[in-house]
């Protein structure tokens, strides 16, 4: 399954324990069933998925989330939807290097 955009980043997040199988933390060698439930970290929130099916053949990122339930509560979601309203998407909107004034306003100074 593709949680994770590269094979170095999954295999990072399974050593630093970010991810839980059966509520037990993961292991690089561990091979997935139909019917598996997954907890792993993703940015700031926790997703869950469970695992309904695996391709017959390598597909595309997109077509990945056919072959698996999400399951994460939507307290989850609230969390990131909050993290962006309080985190601002665009910290400089100018054209070029900004000016000490504009470094002085990204960087919350006087």
């Amino acid at each position: 399954m593709r949680l994770y955009k590269t094979r170095t980043l999954a295999a990072t997040a399974v050593k630093g324990g970010k991810i839980k199988w059966k509520d037990q933390l993961a292991k690089p060698s561990k091979e997935l069933n139909v019917g598996d439930i997954i907890s792993f970290k993703s940015g700031i929130i926790t997703r869950t998925v469970r695992v309904i099916d695996f391709p017959t053949s390598r597909v595309g990122a997109p077509l990945v989330i056919k072959y698996m339930e999400d399951l994460t509560p939507a307290e989850e979601y609230e969390k990131l939807k909050m993290a962006k309203e309080v985190i601002p998407s665009v910290f400089y909107t100018g054209k070029g290097r900004p000016t000490k004034r504009d470094r002085r306003k990204l960087g919350g100074y006087l």
